[in-house]
C-alpha cells in the first residue's frame, strides 16, 4: 500500500457518504493513474439512474477513461470501498486497471477474493493485483450503518 493508496481510500469513503446521502448503498470509487494523482471518480448512482450497472467502479472507470482518452487504463489504479462484485471485477479487467485496492470484504458478491476471485484468475488472458482491507473497519461501517437503518 502507497501513501496515495491511503489518500484515495479516504476520498472513496467520502463519496461512499455522499452515496448513503442519496440513499445509495454507501460505495465510493476513485482512479489513480501511474503517478498516483486521482483522475477520476464515481460513487454507487443505480437508485437514482435507474441503471443496473451504476456502481461505483463503473462510474469510475468510464470518467478515467474519458479523461485519459482511451478504455486501456494500464498501470492505473483503482481505489474503492467495497470489494468489487463479478460484474464490476470484469470491467476493471477489461479496462487494464495493474491494481485494485478495496475497504471492505463482500462474502455475499465479491469477485476479489472472497466469493469469488476474479481478478486473480490464471485462466483469464490479464489478472490485477489486490491489495484488501485497506481502512475495511470504516467501510464497514458505513455499509452497516446504512442497512441497519433501512431495517
Amino acid at each position: 500500500m502507497t501513501p496515495a493508496d491511503t489518500t484515495a481510500m479516504h476520498r472513496a469513503l467520502q463519496l461512499a457518504g455522499e452515496a448513503a446521502r442519496a440513499d445509495e448503498i454507501p460505495v465510493g470509487a476513485v482512479v489513480l493513474d501511474s503517478n498516483g494523482r486521482i483522475i477520476a471518480e464515481g460513487r454507487n448512482t443505480r437508485e437514482e439512474t435507474h441503471d443496473p450497472t451504476g456502481h461505483a467502479e463503473i462510474e469510475a472507470l468510464r470518467r478515467a477513461a474519458a479523461s485519459v482518452g482511451s478504455w486501456n487504463l494500464q498501470g492505473h489504479t483503482l481505489v474503492v470501498t467495497l470489494e468489487p462484485c463479478v460484474m464490476c471485477a470484469g470491467a476493471i479487467l477489461q479496462a487494464r486497471i495493474a491494481r485494485v485496492v478495496f475497504g471492505a470484504w463482500d462474502d455475499k458478491a465479491g469477485a476479489a477474493g472472497s466469493m469469488y476471485d476474479v481478478l486473480r484468475d490464471r485462466r483469464l488472458p490479464y489478472r490485477a493485483e489486490v491489495v484488501a482491507g485497506v481502512q475495511a473497519d470504516a467501510a464497514t461501517a458505513l455499509l452497516r450503518d446504512f442497512f441497519e437503518q433501512r431495517r
